[in-house]
């Protein structure tokens, strides 16, 4: 019975077998990853360098960091694996990568919930916006989301490497997440992280609760504005943050809530590719296409590489 402090790696399951296969899995990935970065640099360059933006876009700033950091936390290391040929992920590159999806996933979580609240002062209490969501009360929900999810996957990571593991070093997935360590432990011993886990649902129910409430509130309000266009104007507000919601919440449900008569290695993979990969790359894409101001402030950035002496 080995310890998972004995290990010196753990392998990862490979997309492919073949090095044509392989070849094209590291293009493929690179290309998204590339264009993840390219869209997600673009709003945080935008954000930083036009002042006129209003104060809550330091939320979709935020936002942008934590999907660069949620999509190079897998990615990278997957496609270094195809080019190398390779299934291998070192003992404590394994606990990095577990410590920071987990950091990543859940502060992600936790600014889409309090972003929630965004739409809801604008739209149901408008002569107190400038009072509720001026730059420090967003700096410090931005900050409280930061340092509160760091703690709590720390508290993931540390459990989950304490616990001892008897079923070799082959995890099924190609990063390393806590469901697939769990499944090479001891019997009945990691109650827990089960515990913990208990804990992280009743935390993101709790989130979920809060955006729903929220959003019951706002379509309130809103049907009761006379004009259509007003009620058009306050749909616009609302729609690419349901849609971020709408998107984040259902690739983590299909990955992780399933139906066990649908689990296949096969599926299991396909769906962590979307939960990981296709949020980070899709969300600036959903933010800039309905904000004037943001596609303004972009169009500016455009402008001067194309121009610079202008």
């Amino acid at each position: 019975m080995s310890n998972s402090s004995s290990f010196n790696e753990f392998l990862l399951m490979p997309f492919a077998d073949t090095r044509e296969l392989q070849l094209l899995h590291f293009a493929l990935f690179l290309a998204i990853h590339l264009a993840a970065l390219l869209a997600n640099g673009l709003i945080i360059t935008a954000i930083a360098c036009d002042h006129r933006l209003h104060t809550p876009m330091y939320f979709r700033l935020n936002l942008s960091l934590l999907d660069v950091g949620f999509i190079s936390t897998t990615v990278p290391k997957s496609m270094a694996n195809s080019l190398c040929d390779t299934r291998a992920i070192s003992y404590w590159g394994c606990v990095a990568q577990v410590f920071l999806f987990v950091f990543f996933t859940s502060a992600e979580y936790s600014l889409l919930t309090i972003m929630a609240y965004d739409p809801y002062v604008a739209i149901c209490r408008p002569l107190h916006y400038g009072t509720l969501l001026d730059s420090r009360a967003c700096v410090k929900m931005a900050a409280a989301a930061w340092a509160s999810n760091f703690t709590y996957g720390l508290l993931h990571t540390a459990n989950t490497f304490s616990i001892p593991l008897c079923q070799g070093n082959a995890l099924g997935q190609f990063f390393c997440e806590i469901p697939q360590i769990l499944k090479l432990s001891c019997s009945h011993c990691y109650i827990r992280e089960v515990g913990l886990l208990a804990i992280s649902v009743c935390l993101c129910l709790g989130c979920f609760l809060f955006i729903v409430v929220s959003y019951v509130q706002i379509f309130r309000a809103v049907l009761r504005i006379p004009s259509e266009q007003g009620r058009h104007k306050a749909f616009s507000m609302c729609l690419p943050h349901l849609v971020v919601v709408s998107l984040f919440l259902s690739t983590a449900v299909f990955a992780y809530l399933k139906p066990p008569s649908m689990s296949s290695p096969a599926l299991d993979l396909v769906l962590a590719v979307l939960y990981s990969m296709l949020p980070p790359t899709v969300n600036p894409l959903i933010y800039s296409m309905r904000n004037k101001e943001l596609k303004e402030a972009l169009r500016k950035i455009f402008q001067c590489v194309q121009y610079p002496q202008q």
